[in-house]
């Protein structure tokens, strides 16, 4: 008797899981309406509605929203989350798109929304940060300003440099610019102080370290370079040593550790450039990063609230989420 009855409850329950999978198919695939099931199968709609429910909370039918869109808007609220910052902006790159090209339209977009037309702005250098000014909407701002937040690069570095990015990012938003007439790093630490106090260097330092809006790079150390900004002026066997002691980046011409802290270099002292304890004050820092390289550097940054708000590909957002 006791085999008859878990056999007959077995059978039952067999039965209802095939109509509820009968009823999924033809809602779900065929594109069925509650009514049209319901008069195929002999049953109420009302009873079909209660099978579709039953099916959703049982795991037979699994609903997953998948737009491409979603997924960025998750990753970016996600790094949100984890790292505390204002904004972040994850570009889908598809097969055969180069992230140089997209992600830099995100960053303009984010710095277009975000920007207020009387702000004061300053910029760093590279290709990154000088990919995304080159796609800023054209505005009329007359009462903005650009300032640039650090020295020149040596004159064989084939990157976009500074005062280049501060003109064309006024010259895209209609107002004025600081540039600041000196090189990223000079001969020696004597030098350097006597530079900075130079009223039109000291201005420009001033302005970027104020600044309402920075748009910034990041910077790699590995044990073959420190970043393309420092071609000049760190070899391969110093990067070598400088990733052996724990740094991992570079931000505004300041290295960092895993924990965004300042690690200090011989080359410090010959830095022109706004102190990197300014970047915690920029009301908004948009950092423009991307790629497996660099994911150490960026995620060290956002560790150590360097920037406030961050723009990259899915890739790189998923490693740093990993």
């Amino acid at each position: 008797m006791f085999n008859d009855d878990v056999m007959m409850a077995t059978s039952t329950s067999r039965k209802h899981i095939d109509l509820m999978l009968k009823v999924a198919r033809a809602y779900y695939l065929d594109d069925k309406t509650q009514s049209e099931i319901a008069k195929e199968i002999g049953y109420s709609r009302p009873t079909v509605s209660r099978l579709l429910k039953e099916s959703r909370e049982s795991g037979i039918v699994h609903i997953t929203i998948g737009h491409t869109l979603e997924r960025m808007r998750s990753l970016e609220d996600g790094l949100k989350r984890r790292y505390g910052l204002r904004h972040a902006r994850v570009a889908e790159v598809r097969p055969g798109e180069d992230p140089r090209t997209i992600v830099p339209r995100y960053a303009a977009a984010l710095f277009a929304e975000t920007c207020a037309p009387d702000s004061l702005i300053t910029v760093s250098n590279g290709n990154a940060v000088a990919a995304t000014v080159r796609e800023v909407p054209v505005c009329d701002w007359p009462k903005s300003n650009v300032a640039q937040m650090l020295g020149t690069l040596s004159p064989d570095n084939p990157m976009t440099d500074s005062p280049d990015i501060c003109r064309m990012l006024a010259q895209r938003i209609g107002g004025t610019f600081t540039i600041l007439p000196a090189p990223m790093i000079l001969s020696s630490p004597e030098l350097a102080r006597a530079m900075r106090q130079e009223p039109q260097i000291a201005t420009a330092l001033a302005l970027g370290g104020g600044a309402d809006v920075a748009i910034v790079g990041v910077g790699a150390v590995t044990t073959e370079r420190s970043g393309h900004i420092f071609d000049a002026y760190i070899d391969q066997r110093k990067a070598a040593d400088l990733h052996a002691h724990g740094v991992v980046g570079h931000i505004c011409g300041h290295h960092i550790d895993a924990q965004g802290r300042h690690v200090t270099t011989d080359l410090c002292e010959r830095t022109i450039s706004i102190d990197i304890e300014r970047l915690h004050r920029i009301p908004l820092v948009i950092g423009v990063a991307w790629g497996s390289v660099k994911t150490p550097a960026i995620r060290a940054c956002l560790i150590g609230g360097l920037i406030s708000a961050l723009v990259t590909d899915q890739s790189t957002a998923e490693a740093l989420l990993a």
